[in-house]
């Protein structure tokens, strides 16, 4: 078990662990997906079927041209966010005013591929909608579900995935290597104590705790783990002793339900009580987590040491309940413990003048205590077994540490590499034992969520201060991989009485998540269910209306979106708060721009950006301010004046190490170059923002910034690279919006490139290299287009810029190697410099030599050079083959 976690990226999950044999099962998943178009293995928890439909997809992948692609549910509790779910498995960015499932089965209706949904069982009415508008909106799209429970279309074919066989332990043994049950606890064995394999003198005992185990891989999984302390006579004696205990509790739960829980049940016993205490608090956390997220839940405030109550004395009140305990007399313990109150300022914004800060305070409501029917039902069938020594009051951070190390160790925790170092993460099973625990002590959950909910909270707030900086790719990784636990942030906080600001603020703060990192459509879900819990008139709620607003206009739907900043500005105006009527305005503006009103957009902007940054206001959104002034007056023919704005807006960049809003201002840059008809600078310019959107991941800029090199292509007389870029970028526009928001100048660009590459190459050879385009991913589009820095136009001499030498003739140094990538990263002279503690002049001398060696004559081709040897050309693939 430990390690048989799925990887949360969106392709199938890497298997960490041996694979016990399923042959069986994986060529009936086969032969059903090849005649089939939606395939559920069912069965009980525990049983496998997630590490069986990874292996059944991966069996097939190559008859599906457009990929498999996988999406794990379990962290999920929202039937409205599904759709959404699965598309960002697919990598769409739909901003259209479709309803959610509506727009996804538009972007998949031509695609040929295998979406693999893992843990449907608590959202089965929204899958089951899912799955029957992609089988009836598309026919080249294939669903692999898993499930307790089978989802109820008649289109659906099931597959029931059984406990592993086990021997008779009183039988014929001489074979039982063949029997998976065997093999599997063996392996795991092996892992824990090695040498082990099983003997003649151990097959009866290791067969018969199989056996009782009912075959349940996930059951057999946690008892091997166990051989580093006992031997096989004494797990099997120990588990008989505890599978009695709980089985007297509920006589209408299934056995193999049972069985498992009885596994689980045990390993919790054999766990310290902090340990036990923590997997308790940790399964609030429906996603992966690192060591900070679990220190933040799971300790307690600090307390001085002499403060704790003898052991077996009623705790004091705010002194946090032992989970699984009571106060004396059978009363619930109050919680206490809670972190004290966050007085940070909002971050990344324009300095206050001293004394006119604004502090923003994280705002708890006292919650009733409560115990949910669902604790109740399970009071008495879990109960800790008596003479459990009384567990310590509180836990420290080093207590949590040390839990988390010893929970990993007993394959409770499963370790997986992620943003920032190794991140943690409780299977499903697991994670629902431990809530069970949780919630016998009243008013336990109720602390772990808000503790969990103010980390997330502080989290978005660190992220925010810091966007407008040299970290934004780490950013959005980090922000990714805790998509689920701020989710569960949110949603604790439009649901518990009391809370609506604190969701309001949150989901306000994550604005930039929002926008630049391709999450619209769920920012849009989290802010009107947030505007409509917190009505009031508060600065969280006009931060919430821009936020909307600009999602909105992103959508196209102009009337919400200026509706939104019209109410976010007069709201904040009457608050006096400048800095979020400052945001309300930018949006007000962008909308302008994007309905095409460009001279009211460029009155608009020349305003706001001759009135200078307010206090408070984020620099990300000044230097946007910037960015659309240009772009207006790019889009105007004034190029001399954009030119020398997006300059302005550049050095701002430069100063912090930013890269996403320096992605745009190099490209209305590489804009105005093309409206002055130079080129080369042009070309420049644009790919060095397809290289930092590249980075950030920004998919949107990705797209018109293809487009733009399109043009820049067409107008050197390059046609057919032209045609290439113009089929990725209608490729990647696919997966936002095919009618590029209905805007009238970008469409009307894109129409000139085509029909100019048309005409100089022939209808036939266009579309051939068009095609051509549309297969390469978006690493490969983006990795074609940089690996030829200085490629010269056909009609310009070959000398007109460097030509960067065979990478097998290119030598860089370590250091200089280093050096070359911080480049790649924006960072300046200084600034590299200051990152790896060396001279300014030291750095500036590494940079002239790799220009020396590479050949080229400035950083952008650098960056373009690393790029590259990230990106390499792609290789070709094998024909696509049939499923049987």
């Amino acid at each position: 078990m430990g390690g048989s976690a799925p990887r949360r990226d969106h392709h199938l999950p890497a298997e960490t662990t041996s694979f016990v044999d399923r042959r069986g099962e994986l060529t009936q998943g086969r032969e059903l997906l090849a005649r089939a178009r939606l395939v559920t293995l069912t069965g009980p928890g525990g049983v496998g079927k997630t590490r069986l439909a990874a292996r059944i997809a991966a069996r097939v992948r190559r008859a599906f041209p457009d990929g498999v692609r996988y999406v794990h549910l379990s962290g999920l509790h929202d039937p409205a966010l599904v759709p959404l779910a699965v598309a960002d498995a697919l990598g769409l960015h739909d901003r259209s005013a479709q309803p959610p499932l509506d727009a996804l089965v538009e972007q998949v209706r031509d695609r040929r591929l295998l979406l693999v949904v893992d843990n449907c069982e608590h959202l089965a009415h929204a899958c089951a909608r899912l799955a029957a508008a992609l089988l009836h909106g598309s026919e080249g799209v294939r669903i692999l579900a898993t499930s307790r429970h089978r989802l109820g279309l008649t289109e659906e074919h099931l597959l029931e995935v059984r406990p592993l066989p086990v021997p008779d332990p009183d039988g014929d043994l001489s074979a039982a290597e063949g029997y998976p049950a065997l093999r599997l606890f063996s392996d795991r064995a092996a892992a824990v104590v090695p040498g082990f394999r099983l003997t003649p003198a151990n097959r009866a005992s290791v067969a018969r705790l199989c056996h009782r185990l009912d075959g349940l891989p996930l059951a057999i999984e946690l008892a091997a783990v166990r051989m580093r302390v006992l031997d096989v006579d004494q797990l099997l004696d120990r588990l008989d002793d505890r599978y009695r205990f709980l089985t007297t509790g509920s006589p209408a739960a299934q056995p193999r339900h049972q069985t498992l829980r009885a596994a689980v049940a045990w390993s919790h016993d054999l766990c310290t009580v902090p340990e036990q205490t923590v997997w308790a608090r940790l399964s609030v956390l429906p996603g992966s987590f690192d060591l900070e997220t679990a220190e933040a839940v799971c300790a307690d405030g600090t307390a001085p040491e002499n403060s704790r109550p003898p052991v077996g004395a009623p705790p004091a009140e705010g002194a946090p309940c032992p989970v699984g305990a009571r106060a004396a007399g059978g009363a619930a313990c109050p919680d206490g413990g809670l972190a004290p109150e966050s007085t940070r300022p909002l971050g990344g914004v324009v300095p206050a003048p001293e004394g006119g800060g604004r502090l923003v305070a994280l705002r708890r409501a006292a919650l009733p205590d409560r115990l949910t029917d669902e604790s109740a039902a399970h009071a008495g069938s879990a109960a800790a077994p008596t003479g459990t020594p009384a567990p310590p009051l509180r836990l420290r951070t080093e207590d949590v540490l040390e839990a988390v190390a010893g929970l990993v160790d007993k394959s409770v925790l499963c370790r997986e590499p992620g943003p920032g170092g190794m991140r943690y993460r409780l299977l499903d099973t697991l994670r629902q034992y431990g809530l069970e625990q949780l919630r016998r002590c009243a008013g336990q959950e109720e602390a772990a969520r808000r503790r969990q909910r103010d980390w997330m909270a502080r989290r978005a707030e660190e992220c925010e201060r810091g966007w407008f900086g040299p970290g934004q790719p780490e950013t959005v990784a980090r922000l990714r991989a805790d998509r689920d636990n701020l989710r569960a942030a949110l949603d604790y906080s439009l649901s518990a009485p009391g809370e609506a600001l604190a969701g309001l603020r949150l989901a306000g703060t994550l604005w930039f998540h929002w926008h630049a990192c391709g999450a619209s459509r769920e920012g849009v879900y989290w802010l009107d269910r947030a505007l409509s819990a917190a009505p009031g008139p508060t600065r969280e709620r006009a931060r919430g209306l821009w936020v909307a607003g600009l999602l909105a206009a992103a959508t196209r739907d102009f009337p919400r979106g200026r509706r939104h900043a019209g109410d976010a500005l007069a709201l904040a105006r009457a608050l006096g708060d400048d800095a979020e009527a400052a945001h309300a305005e930018y949006v007000i503006g962008v909308i302008r721009l994007f309905g095409d009103d460009l001279p009211g957009a460029l009155r608009h902007f020349e305003t706001t950006v001759a009135r200078g940054p307010v206090p408070g206001q984020h620099l990300s959104l000044v230097g946007l301010d910037q960015v659309e002034l240009a772009c207006a007056l790019g889009y105007l023919g004034e190029a001399e004046r954009a030119v020398e704005v997006c300059e302005r807006a550049l050095r701002l960049c430069e100063r912090h190490g930013e890269q996403w809003v320096r992605s745009y201002v190099l490209r209305i840059l590489a804009l105005a170059h093309t409206v002055r008809g130079d080129w080369p600078r042009a070309e420049r310019h644009a790919r060095e923002a397809l290289r930092l959107k590249l980075a950030v991941h920004d998919v949107i800029g990705i797209a018109l910034t293809l487009d733009l090199l399109a043009s820049i292509a067409t107008a050197r007389g390059d046609h057919e690279h032209a045609a290439v870029l113009l089929g990725g970028a209608d490729r990647v526009w696919a997966d936002i919006d095919t009618g590029r928001w209905g805007s009238h100048t970008l469409n009307s660009s894109r129409r000139d490139s085509e029909e100019r590459a048309g005409r100089a190459l022939g209808r036939e050879a266009f579309e051939r290299a068009h095609r051509r385009g549309g297969t390469l991913g978006l690493a490969e589009l983006a990795g074609h287009e940089l690996q030829e820095p200085g490629r010269p136009h056909p009609t310009e001499p070959a000398t007109a810029t460097a030509q960067p030498h065979d990478d097998g003739t290119v030598r860089l140094t370590r250091r200089e190697t280093e050096v070359a990538q911080l480049v790649a990263e924006g960072l300046a002279n200084q600034q590299i410099a200051d990152r790896l503690v060396i001279a300014r002049r030291t750095a500036e001398g590494h940079v002239e030599r790799i220009l020396g060696k590479l050949g080229f004559s400035n950083r952008s081709q650098i960056a373009a050079w690393v790029t590259a040897q990230r990106c390499p050309a792609p290789t070709r693939t094998h024909p696509p083959e049939g499923i049987t």
